[in-house]
């Protein structure tokens, strides 16, 4: 039975989560209200595709089209809206069989690529697709280049010993010396937000790099998803904040998601220990993976990151140009970059 599409409307946004909700792709980005606030925030089209088989929805695939240096563009997720990943969504893809996986698959992808490139009139289409989706084959057969990146997760469900003991020592050693030198962990809460986004927006313009105001955002988010999906942890020193973070509690994850700017505590750590007390309540409250979601791109992260002792686990950029003077220009700057 042919594929259709249609265009996700206010009767449909529960059926839309119930996809979310029914395959190990589905994340909290995916759902659809923060698809909307990420409309609002990074200024692109939303455009939700619904696929059905007859009568019954077998797929989402959320696009974002913006329009940047005169070339339209297809996004998911969009720029601006700390998304790490999102892409599309199968239905209950963990039961189906593999034959049914990669037709389902094979089929969403080209009437997204028709959808994108024929209907919308987009020249460039970039697609991070999340961990759970781990065949990368499709997108490569409809054209696009594939790149793999790695995010990190813990396991939680050996144990919170087990977890404690895997660690680096240096991470074990950091985590206890900022306990016995007065660090204080606590949950947060809204009037912690402005402090955390603005340490990080500092921390960027100190880098020299270019920094966004997430605050609406970030506000908004809050509004719609603490306390039961976001999740605030705040360090404290003699009475002051020093650091804190964002995380997202989704499914059975908790994901280091924003936050945990470098500090100027000489010798004690706090980030280490808001990650530990954040770990320890995952695995208290049942969840099964804690994740320190990873882009790939810096790899000064590596250092912060593996040193917890986390699994790698797979997902993909994928990008595809219908535009000769956009693929000229990319070819130009690898040739410059050799």
């Amino acid at each position: 039975m042919v594929l259709t599409i249609k265009t996700l409307d206010n009767t449909h946004e529960e059926a839309w989560d119930e996809v979310v909700y029914s395959s190990s792709a589905g994340t909290i980005f995916h759902t659809v209200t923060w698809l909307r606030l990420a409309e609002e925030q990074s200024g692109a089209e939303f455009h939700p595709l619904m696929f059905y088989k007859g009568n019954e929805l077998v797929a989402i695939y959320p696009l974002f089209i913006t329009k940047q240096d005169r070339i339209k563009k297809a996004l998911s997720p969009p720029p601006k809206s700390y998304m790490l990943y999102l892409g599309p969504v199968i239905a209950h893809y963990e039961s189906l069989k593999q034959d049914k996986k990669e037709s389902q698959y094979i089929e969403i992808q080209q009437e997204t690529d028709n959808y994108i490139f024929k209907i919308k009139g987009c020249k460039y289409a970039r697609v991070r697709t999340s961990p759970g989706l781990y065949d990368s084959r499709p997108l490569r057969w409809s054209g696009y280049t594939v790149d793999p990146h790695f995010t990190y997760r813990i396991d939680l469900t050996r144990g919170i010993g087990t977890v404690w003991e895997q660690f680096d020592k240096s991470v074990r050693r950091m985590i206890s010396q900022a306990q016995q030198g007065g660090i204080t962990v606590r949950n947060g809460d809204e009037k912690d937000l402005e402090f955390i986004h603005d340490s990080l927006y500092n921390r960027y313009i100190e880098q020299g790099l270019t920094a966004t105001d997430h605050k609406k955002y970030l506000r908004n988010i809050y509004q719609k998803f603490y306390p039961d999906n976001l999740k605030i942890f705040v360090a404290e020193y003699k009475g002051q904040k020093v650091s804190g973070c964002f995380y997202l509690c989704f499914k059975n994850i908790l994901y280091f998601w924003v936050g945990l700017s470098k500090t100027d505590l000489a010798g004690i750590s706090p980030n280490d220990l808001v990650q530990w007390e954040a770990i320890k309540w995952a695995q208290s409250n049942g969840l099964k993976y804690f994740e320190l979601m990873d882009e790939g791109v810096d790899p000064r992260l590596r250092h912060f990151k593996s040193k917890y002792n986390p699994d790698l686990v797979i997902w993909y950029k994928a990008t595809k140009s219908t535009s000769l003077m956009y693929k000229m220009g990319k070819m130009i700057s690898q040739l410059r970059t050799k």
